[in-house]
């Protein structure tokens, strides 16, 4: 290929958006940056689908609705607690993982005070009792593996802490459009000297209030005034002493204790890493774990010390041992009672987090997260274990090679623009799209690394593109004004138009996610070759003259096409009630789709909604319809004794709908000259017409990505549905999974 020597307009062109995004890119703007966190999402959720290897050493201790019930009411348990339980719950939690040989257990749950009013625990003998909280502790000791919750704002009492093997952060950094991608590796938490304590309490002061300055603290009372504390060059502050009160003796204000992340402190007992001697280096983005025998973790994080999830994973993954908390109650009270036979060993050598997957309660514990908006969110801290087990973290480019992928995209574009034809160009420049997007994809599902897609592809690739598309066709129109100019003198003007190789029109489609609906009234067309062969067989009988034949014919079409406009209009106002578009009716058979021209997120639900509304509408008008044939069979013997042809009685007609949701091209299908017609075509326009061909009579059928439409948004609807048998289907390749939607 001649390469096109690349004029001055066009490179400054490509230079100003390179440099336009460049710019957008640097100064982080929220909206790109959003828009990029919905493709990482997406990459997560499609990397559910590959397998990948996991640690097989992690499990989940669940307090469910069931633990709740179970607690509350089971005779079995030989006590009864609501919603609040006393601590020794979890003391007797912590007795079972122990006798099973369960190497480290952590727990999701915050234990900010301790609890003298919690009932106390009755001790073997029958006779002892103890109270709840230092039962609790006692089994944290006995345990010696048991790790507390702790945040920024929350830290255990001194009685759990000390009896403690240790402690976690659970704190949860979600973005700013509110789903939790991140972690934070650890935090720092800070403890105030006692005298401090008190000092804040006595003037009702919270701590996070204090201002921590070079020479002194400051309290801020309620009154507007201050309390200082004065602090020496070494930031110290004189407290009393106990030997001398003439001399007052010198203590730190407080002391800063780094926390680590729950799930990392879960691995670094798995693999013996040291983590009060970790390498910390936030400005090259890594936290360097080491272990026994040389060995160590790096953990990529950002300058804040955070890093992103892998949500590997989930509740259900076969890897993740699981198990209600009330089974290890009943285990641990069948073991106090010596009734050992037949007690499992579940959770022997295994890492355990104990937490909340209840819902509709003060225990909930769920949120957004790439995976789904409703998440288990203890699920972060064995997700977090798994990466720092297997040495495998998310990465996601730096800055700089941000810029140097939108650079060597947008050169690249630019070349391919310039020197290829337009139609070619575009072609060339959607393949580009296509392979750097499945490169994104590959390279994230196979090594977990995050290149950038918004600002490469929306910005270097296809704003260049645009851009230098639209100087040329500029460029190309005042061409093709030259070029008619020179030559509409010398030739004809046929010859002009070919040169010119203007386009009588053109006409662009847009893709867009749409749910597609088709209704077809079963049993007309029977209906319609009946009707017409009674009418024969009067003409034929009463020998009628070719007038008056005619005359019953054209009467019998009215009829037939008030039938059908009677129940197409059915179908067509429930479409119109529930925000459909209309396509088309193809003889009795109604096309409609959602989502286009106007946005409907919950496309798929109205179409379903307007589906059942159909079906009633069509059993409402059978109903009215069968009433009639009294009143006319009545009329039919006086048209007799006329000599009339008698009208055919109502029969039932039924409505067979297909429903399927996906991305179609949708616009205007035509030209100026003819017909236009906003219309929407693709292979997920012809699946839903399947769906109705299979649909049978009086049932609706939807399609597998339908149903999961109506999962997100409006789960009521379906858990009315039924899943049947997949089918099989003209023009698709692989079985359909179906379901049937309850109308009636």
């Amino acid at each position: 290929m001649k390469l096109q020597r690349l004029k001055r307009t066009p490179f400054l062109i490509a230079a100003a958006v390179l440099a336009l995004v460049c710019g957008l890119r640097a100064l982080h703007f929220d909206f790109p940056e959003r828009l990029e966190r919905m493709t990482y999402d997406f990459r997560v959720r499609t990397a559910q689908h590959f397998p990948t290897a996991t640690a097989t050493n992690l499990a989940f201790v669940s307090i469910e609705e069931s633990s709740i019930a179970a607690v509350k009411n089971s005779d079995e348990l030989g006590f009864h607690f609501g919603l609040y339980w006393p601590r020794q719950i979890y003391g007797r939690v912590v007795e079972e993982l122990s006798a099973q040989g369960a190497k480290t257990v952590a727990f999701d749950i915050l234990f900010d005070s301790l609890r003298h009013d919690h009932p106390a625990v009755v001790m073997a003998n029958g006779r002892d009792l103890m109270e709840s909280d230092e039962f609790f502790a006692q089994q944290m000791r006995l345990a010696s593996n048991v790790l507390i919750a702790v945040t920024q704002e929350i830290s255990p009492p001194k009685l759990f802490a000390t009896n403690a093997l240790g402690h976690g952060d659970i704190s949860a950094s979600k973005d700013s459009d509110g789903i939790l991608r991140r972690a934070r590796a650890f935090c720092t938490v800070r403890h105030w000297h006692p005298l401090i304590e008190n000092a804040a309490a006595k003037n009702q002061v919270k701590l996070d209030a204090l201002l921590v300055e070079k020479t002194r603290i400051v309290l801020p009372l309620a009154n507007g005034e201050t309390l200082e504390i004065p602090l020496d060059e070494h930031g110290e502050m004189a407290v009393k002493s106990k030997k001398n009160s003439a001399t007052p003796a010198r203590a730190a204000p407080f002391t800063d204790e780094r926390v680590w992340h729950m799930g990392i402190v879960l691995a670094a007992q798995a693999l013996s890493l040291d983590l009060d001697h970790a390498k910390i280096d936030l400005s090259h983005g890594k936290i360097t774990l080491l272990g026994a025998g040389g060995s160590q973790r790096v953990i990529p994080v950002d300058g804040e010390g955070c890093f992103y999830i892998d949500w590997r994973l989930t509740q259900d993954d076969p890897q993740l041992t699981c198990a209600p908390i009330e089974k290890l109650l009943f285990q641990d009270k069948h073991r106090l009672l010596g009734e050992t036979n037949g007690l499992a060993d579940t959770f022997k050598g295994k890492l355990v987090v104990v937490g909340s997957a209840a819902q509709g309660n003060d225990l909930t514990d769920r949120g957004a997260t790439p995976l789904e908006n409703d998440t288990l969110l203890v699920s972060k801290h064995w997700n977090v274990a798994n990466s720092v087990i297997t040495g495998q973290f998310i990465r996601r480019t730096t800055p700089g090679e941000d810029l140097a992928i939108i650079i060597f995209l947008g050169l690249f574009t630019a070349l391919l623009t310039w020197q290829l034809r337009a139609f070619a160009a575009s072609g060339g420049t959607i393949l580009l799209v296509a392979g750097y997007t499945a490169l994104a994809f590959f390279s994230f599902i196979e090594f977990r690394l995050w290149l950038p897609l918004m600002f490469p592809v929306l910005g270097a690739i296809l704003i260049e593109h645009v851009s230098l598309v639209t100087y040329r066709v500029v460029f190309e129109e005042r061409e093709q004004r030259r070029v008619k100019s020179v030559f509409s003198k010398i030739v004809s003007p046929e010859i002009v138009h070919e040169l010119l190789g203007a386009e009588k029109i053109s006409l662009g489609g847009a893709r867009r996610e749409v749910t597609v609906l088709f209704a077809d009234v079963r049993g007309f067309t029977t209906f319609t070759d009946q009707l017409q062969e009674e009418i024969a067989e009067y003409v034929r009988t009463h020998d009628v003259d070719l007038l008056d034949a005619e005359k019953f014919y054209e009467e019998s079409a009215r009829e037939t096409l008030e039938t059908v406009n009677l129940y197409l209009a059915a179908v067509a106002d429930a479409v119109k009630h529930h925000g459909g578009t209309l396509d088309k009716y193809i003889g009795d058979c109604v096309m409609a789709f959602w989502n286009a021209p106007v946005a409907n997120e919950k496309h798929a639900p109205a179409a379903v909604a307007a589906a059942i509304e159909a079906q009633r509408a069509i059993h409402e008008l059978n109903v009215k319809r069968l009433a009639e044939n009294t009143a006319r069979e009545l009329d039919n013997r006086a048209r007799i004794a006329a000599g009339l042809p008698p009208k055919p009685l109502h029969i039932a007609l039924q409505l067979g709908t297909g429903i399927n949701t996906g991305t179609v091209i949708v616009g205007l299908m035509g030209s100026n000259q003819h017909i236009l017609n906003y219309t929407v075509f693709g292979r997920e326009v012809n699946l839903a017409s399947r769906l109705e061909g299979v649909s049978g009579s009086g049932r609706i059928i939807i399609s597998d990505t339908t149903y999961n439409h109506l999962l997100r948004h409006a789960p009521a609807v379906a858990a009315t549905c039924t899943e049947l048998f997949p089918v099989t289907v003209k023009g698709i390749k692989n079985a359909v999974r179906i379901y049937e939607v309850a109308w009636k």
